[in-house]
């Protein structure tokens, strides 16, 4: 596994350190202009984003977009981890990730979860959510209020 700097231990999964990147270009006024986004997997390559599609209706990707991605995502796999910790293996998690971006600053991530795991109660789902809420690095990451409804299908 490239990009790990330290040993790992596979089965306790402690990763000590990890690198990933991503570049952006922008060419032109806030306004007019239009970005473009690659990631270092090249699973974005040259992705437009520009105001429309961080304002208004356009049709391209934008910043608050790729952070709900990345929030969706990483809870997911996070809650998984908890989840298997505590004796369950989740059948299937859909989350969806709502950023809020208010007066220029993002204040709020929204997560609503919806999980299907097998003998599973709703008390024990709900903790275990919590944690993953609590935990996931990229809950970590946002200095921002973080909302979550979570609820076994």
């Amino acid at each position: 596994m490239r990009n790990w700097k330290k040993q790992t231990n596979y089965l306790n999964l402690k990763i000590t350190s990890m690198k990933r990147s991503a570049t952006a270009n922008w060419k032109g006024t806030g306004k007019e202009g239009m970005g473009k986004v690659t990631t270092q997997s090249g699973v974005l390559k040259n992705k437009k984003y520009d105001f429309r599609s961080r304002f208004d209706d356009g049709t391209y990707t934008n910043p608050e977009e790729l952070v709900a991605a990345a929030h969706a995502g990483c809870f997911s796999m996070k809650l998984s981890f908890v989840l298997g910790a505590a004796g369950y293996t989740p059948r299937k998690i859909d989350t969806v990730c709502t950023i809020t971006l208010e007066n220029g600053a993002i204040t709020q991530a929204h997560l609503e979860v919806k999980a299907k795991v097998p003998r599973m109660k709703a008390d024990k789902f709900a903790e275990c959510a919590l944690e993953a809420k609590e935990n996931c690095p990229i809950s970590k990451l946002l200095n921002t209020n973080i909302t979550m409804d979570a609820s076994l299908a």
